[in-house]
């Protein structure tokens, strides 16, 4: 199990397991975390999962692929360290990682 802690936009902390090989999206919808849609079911395809990756596990959840970088165009409020949580697996080398949520997914 990974620990994943989601940080929403007003400071509401959830820290959940995550079974590896789920994505954080996955994960964040199946706990009923606020503030991740995930309209598209996880295809990168909506922009709706968009995270803000924690600037000491950003190494160490991989690079923007291109599908990513593109769909990260519509989303609001994109940091250097917006990522999709569709994009990102949980693996034991996450275990820990957190992720803020924007204001908005839309």
């Amino acid at each position: 199990m990974v620990q994943v802690t989601y940080i929403e936009h007003g400071g509401a902390t959830h820290t959940v397991e995550a079974d590896e090989g789920k994505t954080l999206m996955e994960v964040a919808v199946e706990n009923m975390i606020s503030g991740i849609d995930g309209d598209c079911g996880g295809a990168c395809a909506c922009a709706t999962c968009h995270v803000y990756v924690d600037e000491a596990w950003l190494a160490k959840a991989g690079e923007k692929g291109e599908m990513e970088a593109s769909m990260l165009d519509f989303a609001e409020g994109v940091e250097d360290t917006s990522r999709l949580a569709c994009q990102i697996t949980a693996q034991a080398a996450l275990d820990g990682i957190v992720v803020r949520l924007p204001e908005s997914q839309h």
